[in-house]
């Protein structure tokens, strides 16, 4: 029987690949979101959506989808450096 989830990313998975792409890590994208006005004193501002934050990682860090997620929920608070 095969294992069905051998081609499911960890958390720490996703962040390592978006830090070897960007050379940006959890910390820098935090700064770089409050930057653009996404968010407030470390706090995803209520107005910035998911789609947003998505839309920014693609254009300027050509991140796919599940990476850009990655982000959106790191930065949302859902996720930390420390999840698996």
């Amino acid at each position: 029987m095969s294992d069905q989830n051998t081609n499911i990313m960890s958390f720490q998975g996703y962040l390592k690949t978006i830090k070897s792409k960007t050379g940006k890590d959890a910390a820098g994208f935090r700064k770089m979101a409050e930057e653009k006005g996404f968010t407030q004193n470390g706090e995803l501002k209520a107005s910035t959506k998911a789609g947003d934050i998505v839309q920014w990682l693609k254009d300027d860090f050509e991140l796919g989808h599940g990476h850009a997620m990655a982000i959106y929920a790191l930065l949302k608070g859902i996720k930390n450096e420390d999840s698996d």
